[in-house]
C-alpha cells in the first residue's frame, strides 16, 4: 500500500546575543547551574521585564533572508502552562502577530531540481530553564541558567515529504542562520533543535493525525526519528488501529519515539497579551537598518566566486558552508593571492588543520595575512610548494610569519641554474640503470630523476629549472 508523508518543523535556534530576552543575565554556556539567573529570571514579586532590542534586530535580519513579511507590528503572548523550570508558570512567546510571517526557502531534491518550502512563521520567544533528573538519589535539579534566553522559532507549512527532505532543509537553514550570525549553530548545546510534526496518509485522502517529537538536535537523530515515526503510524493503521495526537520524544539509544504527553492545542495554553509588554511597532527605517548591515547570501556568493575568480563549482559550494571561511578567502585575495591556490590551500592544508584540531577557522592560530603571505613565497617562486607546506607546519606551531622562518630555517628556493646542473649531473651519474631505461623509451622515468634532485637539495631547488635540465641531459 502507498503512503504519503507530511512533515513539518519547528526550529527553536538560539540567538547570538550577550544577554537574555527581558533581563541583563548572561547566556554564556557551562556556567555554573543558576549563576546566570538574575531576580527577574527567578519570577520574583515585583521585577519587570526589559526588552533586549538586538534580538528584534536578528528577527528582522532572518525575514529579509527568507523573503518574509516583516510585521509592522508584533505582540509578545503569554504561554501558560506549569512545568518545574519555568518559575513564571507562563512563556513569554508570539502567537497571534509574530514579528516574521510567511517567507520561505528554497531545497535541492535529489534529481537536482529544487522545492520551495514555506515558512509560516518566526517568533520571538524566552527559553525555559533545565530539569536535570539524578537516577541515583531520586531526584530532579533545577537549572535557571537557560531560562529566558531568546529564541526564534522557526515554523514552516507541512511542506515537507520525506526524513531527507526534512534534513535538506534544516541543514539549509542551519547554514543560513550561522551564516547571517543570529545562532552559533552548535546543536550539541542545544542551540538549534528541532521538534518534527509527522503524519501519513493515503494518497488522495485528507492529512492524518499529526504526531509531535521532540527536542531533536542532531541531523542523523532528526532523520532517524522521522524514519521511525513514519514507519509506527503505518504499522498503526494497517493493524486497524488509529494515530493519537501527541507529543513524543526519540531515544536514539533504541531508535525508538515514545509518548510524552497529549499534544496540546494553543487553546489549552490560554495565550493572552503579556500586560508587561507593549506592542512593538517596527518603522521601515528600522527595517533599512537592518538591510545595510545585510550580507551577501551564500547561494549569491557562490556564483560570484565562479564566476569572478575562477573556482570550480565544487570548491564554490565547499567554501559557502562557512561565512568566516568565505571571509578569510576573501580577505587573502585582497591582499593578493591567486585565488585558485589561496581556494586549494583553505580547502587543502587548512581544512585538514582545523579538523585535526577540532577548530574553527575563525580560532586558527595562523590569519589571513600571515597565510597570504606565505603564498606569495610560492608565486614569487621564494620557495616551492613542498617547502611550503614545511613552512604551513611551522606557522601553525610556533604563530611565526612565512618570512621569518624561510629566513631562520634557510628554506629559499635555489633557481641558479649551476648550482642546480651540479645536484642534476650527481643523480645521473649515480643511476646509470634507469638512465638506460629512459632512453630507451621509458620516459616517465623523469618524475624519477626530478625526485631524486628535489631529494639532494632538501626541497630547495626549483621543480622547473629540474625538469629542463634533466629533460636536457637525457637526451
Amino acid at each position: 500500500m502507498t503512503w504519503e508523508v507530511v512533515i513539518g518543523l519547528e526550529v527553536h535556534t538560539q540567538l547570538t546575543t550577550k544577554t537574555k530576552l527581558f533581563s541583563g543575565s548572561s547566556i554564556q554556556y557551562g556556567a555554573e547551574p543558576n549563576s546566570q539567573a538574575s531576580l527577574y529570571d527567578l519570577a520574583m514579586p515585583g521585577t519587570l521585564p526589559v526588552f533586549n532590542r538586538a534580538v528584534l534586530d536578528k528577527a528582522i535580519l532572518l525575514g529579509l533572508a527568507i523573503d518574509a513579511h516583516i510585521a509592522p507590528k508584533t505582540v509578545f503572548e503569554r504561554k501558560n502552562y506549569f512545568y518545574p523550570d519555568l518559575p513564571t508558570g507562563y512563556q513569554i512567546s508570539q502567537l497571534a502577530l509574530p514579528i516574521v510571517q510567511n517567507g520561505h526557502l528554497m531545497i535541492e531534491m535529489e534529481d537536482g531540481s529544487e522545492k520551495k518550502i514555506r515558512i509560516n512563521r518566526a517568533h520571538m520567544e524566552c527559553d525555559a530553564g533545565k530539569s536535570l533528573h539524578d537516577e541515583v538519589y531520586g531526584m530532579t535539579g533545577i537549572d535557571l541558567n537557560r531560562a529566558g534566553t531568546p529564541l526564534l522559532e522557526i515554523v514552516t507549512e507541512p511542506d515537507l515529504n520525506s526524513a531527507k527532505e526534512a534534513i535538506q532543509y534544516l541543514r539549509k537553514l542551519h547554514q543560513l542562520v550561522t551564516w547571517l550570525g543570529i545562532c552559533d549553530g552548535n546543536m550539541q548545546e542545544g542551540s538549534f533543535r528541532c521538534d518534527a510534526n509527522v503524519s501519513v496518509h493515503k494518497p488522495g485522502t485528507p492529512f492524518g493525525t499529526r504526531a509531535e517529537i521532540k527536542n531533536i538536535n542532531s541531523f542523523r537523530f532528526i532523520e532517524d526519528a522521522i524514519n521511525h515515526e513514519v514507519e509506527r503510524q503505518i504499522e498503526i493503521i494497517e493493524a486497524g488501529g488509529e494515530v493519537v495526537q501527541e507529543t513524543r520524544l526519540y531515544d536514539p539509544d533504541k531508535n525508538e519515539t515514545r509518548s510524552m504527553r497529549t499534544k496540546e492545542e494553543a487553546n489549552d495554553y490560554r495565550y493572552f497579551p503579556d500586560p508587561n509588554l507593549l506592542p512593538i511597532v517596527v518603522t521601515e527605517e528600522m527595517i533599512d537598518n537592518v538591510r545595510e548591515i545585510f550580507p551577501e547570501l551564500p547561494e549569491a556568493l557562490s556564483a560570484r566566486l565562479v564566476s569572478e575568480f575562477g573556482l570550480s563549482d565544487y570548491d564554490a559550494s565547499v567554501l559557502i558552508q562557512s561565512r568566516a571561511m568565505c571571509d578569510y578567502f576573501g580577505a587573502m585575495v585582497k591582499l593578493g593571492s591567486e585565488p585558485k591556490m589561496a581556494a586549494n590551500w583553505l580547502l587543502g592544508e587548512v581544512s585538514a588543520t582545523l579538523n585535526q584540531k577540532g577548530i574553527l577557522i575563525d580560532e586558527f592560530s595562523v590569519n589571513a595575512e600571515q597565510l597570504a603571505g606565505l603564498l606569495a613565497r610560492i608565486q614569487d617562486k621564494t620557495i616551492s610548494n613542498s617547502i611550503a607546506k614545511k613552512v604551513f607546519e611551522a606557522m601553525v606551531e610556533s604563530g611565526e610569519t612565512a618570512d621569518a622562518i624561510i629566513e631562520s630555517q634557510g628554506l629559499k628556493q635555489v633557481t641558479d641554474t649551476g648550482a642546480i646542473e651540479g645536484w642534476v649531473n650527481e643523480v645521473i651519474e649515480k643511476n646509470p640503470k634507469q638512465v638506460e631505461q629512459y632512453k630507451g623509451g621509458q620516459t616517465k622515468l623523469l618524475g624519477f630523476f626530478v625526485g631524486q634532485v628535489m631529494k639532494l637539495s632538501q626541497g630547495k631547488a626549483d621543480p622547473a629549472v629540474i625538469n629542463e635540465l634533466v629533460a636536457d641531459k637525457l637526451k
